[in-house]
């Protein structure tokens, strides 16, 4: 792989936590979590949520990686299976010890298995559901927003709009009161609002992983204001004595790229970087 076209040289952290946490990667690889957000990360942002896909240089870049390291786990507000599907992770050489958490860890797929792990869906999400359209129309939401589906979770996009910021702004308030009387939060993110059962979040998650897997660093990419609690969780685990990457895809939100030790322009540059780890 050092030899493909593209191979290239490992960016510097520009800070010396992050400068720290990929020299004790490099240093010992087989001792290190690999954790990536999907969507924006993974995979480019595209208007239609059900067309995302795996960036193509990305599943090579990981099927190299994965099996210098601990454990490879994909980290997701999506359901499981959706994002195996749109990954494309199932039956993947050299993938066949990855995790995916879905539902910001409500659900795990192992590749392994190849099956999905799941709690019993909160009796809240089902009733937002059904009260949405409705409310929409109450509130005189905005034209052009649009519902998204995701089991265990509901979702009010606005990229669609008009004005896409102004009706987030405008929905944030509203979906708030709904999700509170219901039981849920609402999760905002580039752009969506997502309606979902409180208790689980990427941080969450993420320690939990690492404190099973018995990694030593991790590595964490993401790209959006879901991702902030794995950050925080990274930081945690960096004061507990465990060296960790926090790593940003774009630059489009501001609260995390300056928080990163890294930042990449996307998930072309991700993947790239995957590889690069991989032949290093």
């Amino acid at each position: 792989m050092g030899s493909s076209s593209h191979s290239h040289p490992l960016p510097n952290p520009t800070t010396p936590a992050g400068a720290d946490g990929l020299a004790a990667f490099l240093a010992r690889p087989g001792k290190a979590v690999v954790a990536l957000d999907f969507d924006g990360t993974l995979a480019e942002i595209v208007p239609d949520p059900e067309q995302a896909r795996a960036h193509p240089r990305a599943l090579p870049a990981l099927a190299a990686l994965a099996p210098r390291v601990a454990s490879v786990a994909v980290i997701t507000g999506r359901p499981a299976g959706v994002a195996v599907r749109y990954g494309g992770f199932a039956g993947v050489p050299g993938l066949d010890h990855l995790v995916v958490l879905g539902h910001y860890g409500a659900e795990r797929w192992d590749a392994v298995s190849g099956t999905v792990k799941a709690p019993a869906a909160h009796e809240g999400v089902a009733s937002v559901r059904a009260e949405l359209p409705g409310f929409l129309d109450r509130i005189g939401a905005w034209r052009g927003t649009w519902i998204e589906e995701k089991g265990r979770a509901v979702a009010v996009h606005t990229r669609r709009s008009a004005d896409p910021q102004a009706a987030f702004e405008a929905l944030r308030d509203p979906l708030n009161e709904l999700a509170a009387r219901h039981g849920l939060i609402v999760e905002p993110g580039r752009m969506v609002l997502e309606l979902r059962p409180p208790g689980m979040d990427k941080g969450v998650a993420l320690t939990e992983y690492v404190r099973e897997v018995g990694a030593e660093t991790v590595l964490y990419a993401g790209d959006d204001l879901g991702d902030l609690p794995a950050y925080a969780a990274v930081e945690k685990l960096r004061s507990d004595g465990h060296p960790g990457l926090l790593v940003c895809s774009g630059s489009e939100v501001p609260e995390l790229a300056e928080r990163a030790d890294l930042v990449l322009p996307g998930p072309a540059a991700l993947a790239d970087f995957l590889a690069t780890l991989a032949a290093s």
